[in-house]
């Protein structure tokens, strides 16, 4: 038997890590997917379950509630099952979700089936997606995936709208669902190609009260704002109740900013008694960690707001098919696409504060033009 040469040995390992890559971003580009599909579904699903479009927003914005709410748990569930376990667990949860939501005939079921199962299953794949890449990759090959990752994340969100349109249109919105079935069951065989991060498990179990109290804050106050459109932010509109004349809204905010307060208070006494905290709250110290988070609430925010108003807006007040949003969408699609693949390349030349700070200036040129050529006009004949 030959020994193999260390070029034979190179090119193996290069193969093995392509490998772990296509897994991991198979996975990334499923928990993008089908949000955008669903934005410019709207008006068919509307159609199909004889409902009305304030329903259909509501099993949206139900998906979003659900995984923010549940994300920090999930997160601690990783790091007390490995990673891996909790990776194929969420997926499997997903997998369900995306079936039952194919298979959905009323919107009851379509909400446990996207908004509920597919939620949770998000919350458990997604802080494991980036332990794993952290873990399977070293070195400047590590910012490459995390870069490839960024890049198909984008990709999800910019192929997303027109794939989701086409199939609408043409076929069925049921089948985009199915089709995730399909890639859950192929990532799910090749799960094995991963590593496991050389971490110890955390003992002593999860943190339950952590997790409620983390869930309540959190979800108020992700209610809170997705309400606001609703509700008003401070002048009622539709608000169920006007506290001293105000829309329930900050109302809402500030519970959960309290909820929130008495999660940190408790989480802080677990560390006193040397207890296994939910969150480690000295991380928040880093200024890499905060500047990290800021951005990335800041990006999501407005990507994910684009990304909803503009197809409803399409499909409600201009009238157009899921395919026809989808190609209205498709300049930005493109422009996403096209910087994602960009950055990814760039990850290994440039700092990530300098792409970082090009994609802010970029985003205020952006945001500066939409505004300029916005002219609100209300119809009231």
């Amino acid at each position: 038997m030959t020994a193999s040469t260390p070029s034979e040995g190179q090119a193996e390992g290069t193969t093995a890590r392509r490998s772990v890559l296509l897994v991991l971003a198979a996975a990334q580009f499923l928990m993008v997917l089908d949000q955008s599909v669903m934005n410019v579904s709207i008006s068919q699903l509307v159609a199909d379950f004889h409902t009305t479009v304030t329903t259909i927003q509501a099993v949206i914005t139900l998906y979003s509630l659900t995984m923010a709410a549940l994300m920090v748990t999930g997160g601690k569930l990783g790091d007390i099952l490995g990673r891996r376990r909790a990776f194929s667990i969420g997926l499997v949860i997903y997998g369900a979700g995306s079936l039952l939501t194919a298979l959905s005939w009323s919107v009851p079921v379509l909400a446990i089936g996207w908004s509920l199962l597919e939620g949770v299953g998000a919350a458990l794949v997604l802080p494991a997606l980036v332990a794993l890449t952290a873990s399977n990759f070293e070195g400047k090959a590590r910012a490459a995936a995390f870069g490839v990752l960024g890049g198909v994340a984008g990709a999800g969100i910019a192929v997303g709208p027109i794939l989701g349109g086409w199939v609408t249109t043409n076929l069925t919105w049921r089948l985009v669902f199915a089709g995730e079935v399909v890639v859950v069951i192929a990532i799910l065989l090749a799960r094995r190609l991963l590593r496991e991060p050389p971490t110890e498990r955390e003992t002593g179990g999860l943190d339950w009260v952590g997790s409620v109290l983390s869930a309540l804050g959190l979800g108020l106050i992700v209610f809170g704002v997705l309400q606001a459109s609703n509700w008003g932010w401070l002048q009622p509109r539709n608000s169920p109740v006007t506290p001293f004349g105000f829309s329930l809204v900050p109302f809402v905010v500030a519970a959960g900013a309290l909820v929130l307060a008495g999660f940190r208070s408790w989480e802080s006494r677990r560390e006193q008694a040397h207890r296994t905290p939910l969150v480690r709250f000295a991380l928040f110290r880093l200024p890499a960690l905060r500047g990290g988070l800021g951005m990335f609430l800041a990006q999501n925010a407005i990507l994910m707001g684009i990304f909803f108003t503009v197809p409803l807006y399409l499909q409600v007040v201009q009238g157009y098919d899921a395919f026809k949003t989808g190609v209205q969408m498709l300049p930005v699609s493109i422009a996403m696409l096209v910087t994602a693949t960009a950055a990814s390349r760039f990850a290994g030349r440039w700092s990530a504060r300098t792409i970082v700070r090009a994609g802010l200036v970029m985003l205020l040129l952006a945001t500066i033009l939409l505004i300029s050529t916005i002219e609100p006009h209300i119809n009231t004949t």
